[in-house]
């Protein structure tokens, strides 16, 4: 499966091999949805698929996950994270998943000592939550690629996560692949259940917020995406709390100026969630 573009077009093989080769690694934001894409075969989880097979092999990979918030900011820095499951009322399927990933503390100190934007704690106790794991189970299957995960400062507004992603650029360099994982339209509480089976429905404010969303990110309007706030009562709806937002936005601060934009698993579904998802890079 090919990825689609912001100008409708495909990526075709040539184009994957010629970014592969010199190139720094690209930036994903990954709509994640519910924990059972990690186990079901359908299109989003093939999408993921594809996405493993176009990409070449990174140093690490460094993930910004909706689930889990912190006061202060840390990273992951344990040799062997665990698989977290991080969620309750799913099929013994899902909590038997392990995504047994090497971590990399050497790489974990690295990045602390190279932030000056903020103090960076060092993590042994979390490990791979489910924004992470359900994504790179498919993604990269063998589990061979270690990985760590940036916490997310709850204590700090909007634009602390963006500036702070800018800290962040120089390890696309060395072959790191950063990715963000939430959702661009989040609210459980408004879900319609009714619609789980459907491939795509959304409310008319979901389509409304997450039409402009795009409209921005592909017109490098950051400062209205990092205003969600302020963005009336569409927004107000789809982003009730900011967690599965915030990674976008450390997406958004990793941006380069050559980046070329892609839009991919672009569906809102139940109503109150969207699985739209960008490619920087």
């Amino acid at each position: 499966m090919a990825l689609l573009s912001i100008t409708g077009g495909f990526m075709n093989q040539e184009e994957t091999e010629a970014r592969s080769q010199g190139e720094i690694m690209p930036v994903f934001f990954f709509g994640h949805g519910s924990p059972m894409n990690a186990i079901e075969e359908n299109q989003f989880s093939k999408t993921w698929q594809s996405i493993g097979k176009s990409l070449p092999k990174p140093t690490a990979i460094l993930c910004i996950s909706a689930h889990w918030e912190t006061r202060g900011t840390f990273i992951t820095a344990m040799p062997k994270p665990p698989t977290i499951h991080d969620f309750g009322g799913f099929p013994k399927a899902l909590f038997d998943v392990q995504y047994p990933a090497p971590g990399n503390p050497s790489l974990a100190k690295e990045i602390q000592k190279g932030f000056k934007y903020t103090q960076l704690g060092l993590d042994e106790d979390w490990g791979l939550d489910h924004g992470t794991w359900s994504v790179l189970k498919h993604v990269f299957p063998k589990a061979d690629v270690p990985v760590l995960q940036l916490s997310l400062n709850h204590n700090q507004k909007p634009e602390y996560h963006y500036e702070l992603a800018k800290e962040l650029r120089a390890l696309r360099k060395k072959g790191v692949l950063i990715v963000g994982s939430g959702n661009t339209i989040h609210n459980l509480r408004l879900v319609d259940w009714n619609k789980v089976h459907e491939p795509s429905y959304g409310f008319d404010w979901a389509i409304e917020a997450n039409t402009k969303i795009k409209q921005w990110v592909q017109n490098g309007r950051h400062d209205e995406l990092i205003k969600f706030k302020s963005q009336g009562k569409a927004f107000d709806l789809a982003i009730p709390t900011p967690e599965h937002y915030l990674p976008l936005l450390y997406t958004l601060g990793l941006q380069e100026e050559k980046d070329r934009i892609e839009i991919f698993n672009d569906k809102e579904v139940m109503g109150s969630l969207a699985m739209t998802s960008f490619r920087f890079g």
